[in-house]
């Protein structure tokens, strides 16, 4: 996968001189080892006036962020996530000027968590804070695609782990996912951790199709086709499976508020057969509000 870092170039709630919102732009290195379960990851910030804000500017700032990580024995990065829909045009010119792939990405948990952190405790304590609400974030919502036949599970399944069960995680036989420390997400070792497990004779074809999208979580749409729908990207969406039925639509719900005690952690696999005992893909999962 290579070395993944997030990437955030928007308004502060901060007002300039001149009465204009300050911009930031933000880097880090992705959550992206099980086995590491500190937080202290490289980050690099800078404050811009609204007047820099350009293509050029941030290409700038990314080069800047790769020699100040190149100078402290950090290895650069092979590509960039980003959630900010608006941006996205910008964000891309800039990271293709940087000789850097670039995707949009809700799977940014790294950068949502000092996102967080940086509006309680930054930002508030600079000059100039306003309280003003921000512009939403969010993109345009999808319309949820079937996958592609030939990419269909046969059978599903709802499942639980308890979070002291993925301590083992890396030694997990797995072909393709993505996992992140879970001691980041601050669950007790007896939380129950739910989780969605596909079964299909094409299993790495699946596998290998999802891990060419951004995994962002899976949730339960409840509508008048209600589905488990699998989000990925910026403002992708899919079916995973219909819910047809009262009994199967009551038992996803209740996955889902198993979720939301978990903190919103979950996961996703993949495999050929209920009695298989390794993963054509796996993925470990958080739904968390974009900051």
């Amino acid at each position: 996968m290579g070395t993944v870092w997030e990437l955030d170039f928007y308004s502060r709630p901060v007002l300039d001189e001149n009465q204009k919102k300050l911009w930031e732009v933000l880097l880090c290195e992705g959550l992206v080892d099980s086995q590491t379960d500190s937080a202290e990851t490289f980050r690099y910030s800078k404050f811009l006036p609204s007047s820099e804000v350009n293509s050029i500017t941030l290409k700038g700032a990314i080069e800047e962020a790769i020699a100040e990580a190149t100078g402290q024995g950090i290895a650069p990065p092979s590509r960039i996530r980003f959630f900010r829909y608006q941006m996205q045009n910008m964000i891309l010119r800039a990271c293709e000027d940087a000789g850097l792939p670039a995707r949009p990405s809700r799977r940014t948990l790294a950068l949502q968590g000092w996102l967080r952190d940086r509006n309680q405790t930054v930002y508030p304590q600079m000059e100039g804070y306003t309280t003003a609400p921000s512009p939403s974030v969010a993109a345009p919502p999808p319309s949820p695609q079937p996958l592609p036949d030939a990419l269909l599970g046969q059978k599903w399944a709802f499942v639980s782990l308890e979070a002291a069960a993925f301590a083992d995680l890396p030694e997990w036989d797995i072909g393709f996912g993505e996992t992140f420390p879970l001691a980041l997400a601050e669950l007790a070792p007896d939380t129950p951790i739910p989780g969605l497990l596909i079964f299909s004779p094409r299993a790495t074809a699946l596998a290998a199709w999802m891990s060419g999208l951004e995994l962002a979580y899976w949730r339960i749409e409840a509508g008048k086709n209600p589905a488990i729908v699998l989000e990925t990207g910026a403002a992708d969406s899919w079916i995973l499976a219909g819910l047809p039925n009262p009994k199967l639509l009551s038992e996803a719900q209740a996955f889902e508020a198993v979720k939301a005690k978990a903190n919103q952690v979950h996961f996703i696999g993949v495999q050929a057969s209920p009695e298989s005992e390794s993963f054509a893909g796996f993925w470990l999962l958080q739904e968390l509000p974009l900051g």
